[in-house]
């Protein structure tokens, strides 16, 4: 089957296409000819990095008004195609707006969905969408039969995001139309966690820590040490169910999902639900005093020793640096 026409569902943040919109529009150009993305909002100055990357088109919904992104998009997106632009394949993000959008549209269309993937092409078998299950140890090669749209969702950091130095693609204004009672549903209020350095799944350093810090207040060495690093923290789901840091924190399966440069595991045994979050990193190390511990099994550089005492002379080396 040869997949002609491909839409994203895109999001912003800041006026800018988040990195996972960037991501899923790199694989989507590699395998179709004309690329849109859908946004629920003003599309305001994201048109031009869209195409960057890629986009021919960009429809918008245009300001929501709080209402929920999901219930908005979706209608808009079935009106678009029973006007007659009608994809092969729809790209959702693996989150909370993007499960909510495909799962509405997929009863509104009556099309079957694949979430958590990591890889999608075509065959003639049909299309083929890659699910890792068993922790990613076996991917599982699904194919879609019937006739499209298709609906897939993908794990962030699945692909590598890339300009192409593209043209400004075409806006075209995709109004919401009565929702009725479910339209009524409004979001009231975000709470934004204040941080500092860059963001967790955007760094290309990660420093996370784990139970083997032995109490909370240990894990200002994690933090110290990826300032120094110009790196992010992050933490084992064990430390964040313990309630020592937030769960924004967390790598894992029911985390953030990191691919840095430089993955650096502090007093963590490597549960499989931990490196499923971070075994896509280029460079993994892993400092525990367990040589038995399973994250040392995938790890690049391994030191079996004390955390409280191999960190803070790490820390120590890094503040003397001219």
């Amino acid at each position: 089957m040869t997949i002609d026409n491909i839409w994203v569902f895109g999001q912003l943040a800041n006026g800018a296409p988040t990195p996972g919109t960037l991501e899923l529009l790199t694989k989507a150009r590699s395998l179709a000819s004309q690329v849109s993305v859908f946004l629920g909002s003003e599309v305001s100055s994201a048109s031009e990095s869209l195409g960057q990357y890629g986009a021919s088109k960009v429809y918008a919904t245009g300001d929501l008004a709080g209402k929920l992104p999901g219930v908005a998009v979706s209608s808009a997106m079935k009106d678009v195609i029973d006007g007659g632009d009608k994809p092969s394949v729809i790209f959702f993000p693996q989150n909370y707006d993007g499960r909510d959008t495909m799962a509405r549209l997929s009863v509104k269309l009556g099309r079957t969905v694949l979430t958590n993937n990591v890889d999608i092409a075509e065959s003639s078998d049909g299309v083929i969408a890659t699910t890792p299950i068993f922790g990613g140890n076996t991917l599982v090669n699904t194919a879609f039969t019937g006739d499209g749209p298709f609906l897939v969702a993908f794990r962030p950091k699945s692909f590598v995001a890339e300009s192409v130095g593209g043209a400004a693609p075409q806006v075209i204004s995709a109004p919401v139309g009565d929702l009725g009672a479910q339209g009524s549903a409004k979001v009231v209020a975000s709470h934004v966690e204040e941080s500092s350095g860059p963001k967790l799944d955007e760094a290309n350093v990660v420093v996370s820590g784990g139970r083997g810090l032995g109490e909370a207040a240990k894990y200002s060495m994690i933090e110290d040490l990826a300032k120094l690093l110009k790196g992010a923290p992050g933490a084992s789901r064990a430390i964040v169910d313990a309630g020592w840091v937030p769960y924004s924190y967390q790598v894992g399966q029911t985390g953030k999902v990191v691919k840095p440069t430089v993955y650096i595991a502090v007093g963590i045994s490597g549960a499989t639900q931990h490196m499923v979050g971070m075994k896509g990193s280029k460079n993994i190390i892993a400092i525990n005093k367990d040589k038995e511990a399973p994250i040392f099994g995938i790890a690049d550089l391994g030191i079996i020793g004390d955390v409280h005492k191999v960190i803070p002379k790490l820390i120590d080396a890094l503040k003397s640096r001219p």
